[in-house]
């Protein structure tokens, strides 16, 4: 006879096998004395199995990983699941309210872990957060767009030195897998100090919802969750391999005015090509920005107005052919809206 699963313990809460529970967690308060609360949702399987946190809008105005969440709890059967899911649509509530990255004393929450339970409110928030949910996952899923005004391609970023890390980034399937040092403050640093591996998925810009974003991020969430055992593999018509760039390098501008791209994020691009140009408002004058070697772009301003100075275009150089890559990105956004099931597809309710 199986051996039963146990309850999930969660702020005070008893979540049975099979079951579905939301709670509001409070972590701060305002000088309205209301309290700050954030939503969580706890998926108890009927299986035993890992404790997989997906949380999102850690910054308050990015999006795309809000809508990912939704669909990744739609998805899942209960009575399939291995494991535990804890889902946090919106971490930084108070940013998300006022369709900003920062929280009331203009901290950046990411900057803030694990916190401090007497510093300002960022630090008592991440240490809220920190302590009552992250520290109850075995692994964590961390949803991000780019800034304001800027956009990214579909990519993982994860501490590669780290194993655990590094198989979950590749199971994820994104096309590039960015191996990104842990930066104090961060969820992913204060989380690897406690053996919590993390991976942090990047896709599209802020206040925006992108359906290329928004169905890689579900695609890879469902695939990490195959990778850890948590549901039953699927057969897939192919296996997307990430690359792992060599090197990436912001391109910045060398003029103040209005910038026009030419190229688009996943293009390849050569050395010494015009990627854009930058001209003064009355058009007297202009000039080029250059490609300093052949790549592909991952991220870029989606604003036009340019001073000098300003990041425009984030490259990444790899050792494969820069063509290989281009058709590997072309390939990862089509199947991220075709393999999604009709109750998934863009613009679709339930």
């Amino acid at each position: 006879m199986a051996k039963k699963t146990p309850p999930f313990e969660f702020a005070g809460l008893t979540i049975e096998a099979g079951k579905h529970v939301n709670c509001e967690l409070e972590i701060a308060r305002l000088y309205t004395h209301s309290p700050l609360s954030v939503s969580v949702d706890i998926l108890h399987g009927k299986h035993p199995g890992p404790v997989l946190l997906i949380n999102a809008a850690i910054h308050g105005d990015e999006l795309n990983g809000i809508e990912v969440v939704r669909q990744v709890i739609d998805k899942i059967d209960l009575n399939k699941l291995h494991g535990t899911i804890i889902a946090v649509p919106v971490v930084n509530v108070f940013g998300f309210i006022h369709k900003s990255r920062y929280l009331p004393d203009r901290r950046d929450l990411n900057r803030c872990f694990p916190g401090s339970e007497r510093g300002s409110i960022a630090g008592r928030m991440a240490y809220q957060y920190f302590n009552q949910v992250v520290r109850r996952a075995t692994h964590v899923v961390d949803l991000h767009t780019a800034a304001i005004y800027r956009t990214n391609l579909p990519q993982i970023r994860a501490n590669l030195d780290n194993p655990l890390a590094k198989e979950m980034a590749m199971a994820f399937g994104s096309p590039v897998v960015v191996d990104a040092s842990l930066r104090d403050g961060s969820l992913r640093a204060a989380a690897e100090a406690f053996n919590i591996p993390v991976i942090t998925f990047e896709a599209g810009e802020a206040l925006r919802l992108d359906p290329h974003a928004v169905g890689s991020g579900v695609q890879g969430v469902l695939k990490v969750m195959r990778h850890l055992n948590m549901l039953r593999t699927s057969r897939s018509k192919k296996v997307i391999e990430p690359m792992v760039p060599k090197a990436t390098r912001w391109i910045r501008a060398d003029y103040d005015g209005l910038l026009r791209s030419h190229v688009a994020l996943g293009e390849k691009v050569s050395k010494d090509q015009v990627i854009a140009t930058i001209s003064d408002p009355a058009g007297s004058s202009e000039v080029s920005v250059i490609a300093p070697q052949g790549g592909i772009v991952i991220g870029q301003q989606t604003l036009p107005l340019v001073n000098e100075g300003d990041a425009i275009f984030h490259i990444a150089f790899f050792e494969e052919p820069d063509g290989l890559v281009e058709e590997q990105v072309e390939n990862y956004l089509d199947e991220a809206i075709e393999e999604l099931d009709d109750d998934l597809k863009w613009g679709m309710t339930n």
